[in-house]
């Protein structure tokens, strides 16, 4: 069975948490700060896959994925 782009998504959401939670055990806040946005950069590509037909934009622009999901609105 072919993987979604939803559940691609968030395997590296997964990844990038455990990442962070190894980062957080040897004090290195930096990358721990750096993990935790990418983390959120990947839920909302996955809530992009989710709600939309197309693949999300190459950005880390949080705001500008979150308005293509709809969760944002100006």
């Amino acid at each position: 069975m072919e993987e979604s782009m939803t559940d691609y998504w968030l395997d590296l959401v997964d990844y990038d948490v455990d990442t962070a939670e190894a980062m957080y055990q040897t004090g290195r806040w930096l990358y721990v700060a750096f993990m935790c946005h990418q983390v959120i950069e990947k839920v909302l590509k996955a809530y992009w896959c989710f709600k939309r037909d197309d693949d999300p934009p190459y950005t880390h622009n949080h705001r500008r994925i979150a308005e293509g999901t709809g969760i944002w609105n100006t």
